[in-house]
C-alpha cells in the first residue's frame, strides 16, 4: 500500500502538476495585484465609481444586485488567462518548437549493430534473386 503511494507520488507528472499548481497560484496572485491595483480603478474611474464591482450595482426589494461583480470576475480571469498564455504556453511551446528542429546527434544517426547485420543480410537476398 505504501510502495504504490510512493510510486504515485514519485512520477514526473504528477510532481510536475503540483509545480504548475503552485506557480500557476503565485502567478494569479501577482496578476489579480496588477488588475486590482491599477486596471479596474482605471476602468471604475471611466464609469464614475470608485471600484468595478459597483459599476451597474442596483437593488430590488432589498436584493443587491452586481454586474459589476461580475464582470470583475469575468476581467480578472481574461486577464489571467491572458497573462499565462503569453508568458508561459508560448515560451514553452517555442522551446519545444527548437527541441524538435534540433539535428540528431551522432549516436542516434548511427544504427544499432543488429539493424546493420539485418541490412547486410536483406541485401544479400535481394542480390541472389
Amino acid at each position: 500500500m505504501l510502495k504504490g503511494f510512493r510510486d504515485f507520488i514519485s512520477r514526473g507528472n504528477v510532481v510536475d502538476l503540483a509545480v504548475a499548481v503552485v506557480i500557476g497560484a503565485a502567478f494569479t496572485l501577482v496578476i489579480n495585484a496588477i488588475v486590482n491595483g491599477f486596471v479596474n480603478p482605471l476602468i471604475a474611474a471611466i464609469f464614475g465609481e470608485p471600484d468595478l464591482t459597483q459599476v451597474a450595482s442596483f437593488e430590488i426589494n432589498g436584493a443587491q444586485f452586481s454586474i459589476g461583480l461580475i464582470l470583475d470576475a469575468l476581467f480578472n480571469f481574461l486577464c489571467v488567462a491572458a497573462a499565462i498564455y503569453f508568458f508561459i504556453v508560448i515560451p514553452i511551446n517555442k522551446l519545444r518548437e527548437r527541441k524538435a528542429q534540433e539535428p540528431e546527434s551522432e549516436e542516434e544517426a548511427v544504427p544499432a549493430e543488429e539493424i546493420l547485420l539485418l541490412r547486410e543480410i536483406r541485401d544479400e537476398l535481394r542480390n541472389r534473386v
